[in-house]
């Protein structure tokens, strides 16, 4: 997976797309990489309500590590396993694209890929703390045979509506951990632009 995605819309339109509190989010839409601050949802746990906030993309990594995590691979590895077992430390990241590449090394085209039928979709994330700031990382899980073409050899947990409020509350072994599973690429376009929610 590139460590690169895009959420074109802005807070308020983010917000009313999963039902959260925008929470006075500056964000007016572009590009994310590591080490830069994007809004994720979280969920309230003692109201139950969505709230946007602002997070930095990339989680301290493991002792022996020496750069921020951006992408769980392993979710059964003891390094994660602790955080997704709480719920609260589960996080959604909004998304309206992530890049792909095709053709040899000197001529690679981009293409973008999203969901069909959602402007405004949901990779699966969690949050960890660093310097007293909220940090996150994404899920990913195998490409399904549409991305594998492009020789990804992985892609971001990408929710289902339905899925979303499973993945913020839902107890890990036996219920949320089902979710970790490619989305299907018949519900996904490519493109050779980025995509826009409007």
């Amino acid at each position: 997976m590139t460590p690169l995605y895009r959420l074109d819309a802005p807070a308020a339109a983010v917000a009313a797309a999963f039902g959260a509190d925008a929470n006075r989010d500056p964000w007016a839409g572009g590009y994310v990489a590591p080490g830069r601050p994007a809004p994720v949802i979280i969920r309230d746990e003692k109201s139950g309500m969505r709230r946007l906030r602002p997070m930095f993309w990339g989680v301290p990594p493991p002792p022996r590590g020496d750069a921020p995590v951006t992408t769980v691979r392993n979710p059964d590895s003891p390094f994660w396993i602790g955080t997704l077992r709480h719920t609260e430390l589960r996080c959604l990241v909004p998304a309206t694209g992530f890049p792909l590449w095709s053709g040899p090394p000197g001529a690679r085209r981009q293409h973008w890929a999203a969901i069909a039928d959602r402007p405004i979709f949901a990779f699966a994330g969690i949050v960890r703390h660093a310097d007293d700031l909220p940090h996150f990382a994404l899920l990913t899980t195998d490409p399904n045979p549409m991305l594998a073409r492009f020789s990804t050899a992985a892609m971001p947990l990408i929710l289902h509506a339905g899925d979303e409020e499973r993945w913020l509350t839902a107890g890990w072994k036996g219920d949320a951990d089902s979710l970790v599973t490619p989305f299907p690429g018949q519900l996904m376009r490519i493109g050779d632009a980025p995509p826009t929610s409007g």
